[in-house]
């Protein structure tokens, strides 16, 4: 059986349009979902093509649990992605982030229920 990213519990296929294309955009990116909200901490930060796309049009798609769901993502530059990642619980993830990562960046996807 053939997996993607929307099915593995801890990734989820994060899908923008490409700010110069139009095209969409497909990146796996951690599953930090609670609720109907879907947090991110962005390795890159501004320099991450997916968080170039969200400043150009916040509108995304996201594959959560085996089925597309629309949102809007917010770049929250006054959060403190170090204590976000501490809520999400993903440790393993969070210390790799952490060490790859050359400007974290809190993101926040809201979705449509």
């Amino acid at each position: 059986m053939k997996r993607v990213a929307g099915h593995v519990p801890w990734w989820v296929l994060l899908e923008t349009r490409g700010r110069r294309s139009g095209e969409p955009r497909r990146t796996p990116v951690t599953n930090g979902l609670r609720g109907t909200t879907l947090w991110i901490v962005a390795e890159h930060g501004h320099g991450a093509n997916y968080v170039k796309n969200i400043e150009a049009d916040p509108r995304v798609r996201v594959l959560v649990q085996g089925r597309w769901r629309d949102g809007i993502a917010h770049i929250l530059e006054d959060d403190d992605p170090l204590a976000r990642q501490k809520t999400l619980g993903r440790n393993l993830n969070s210390a790799l982030v952490r060490i790859a990562g050359t400007e974290l960046l809190s993101i926040r996807i809201d979705l449509e229920p």
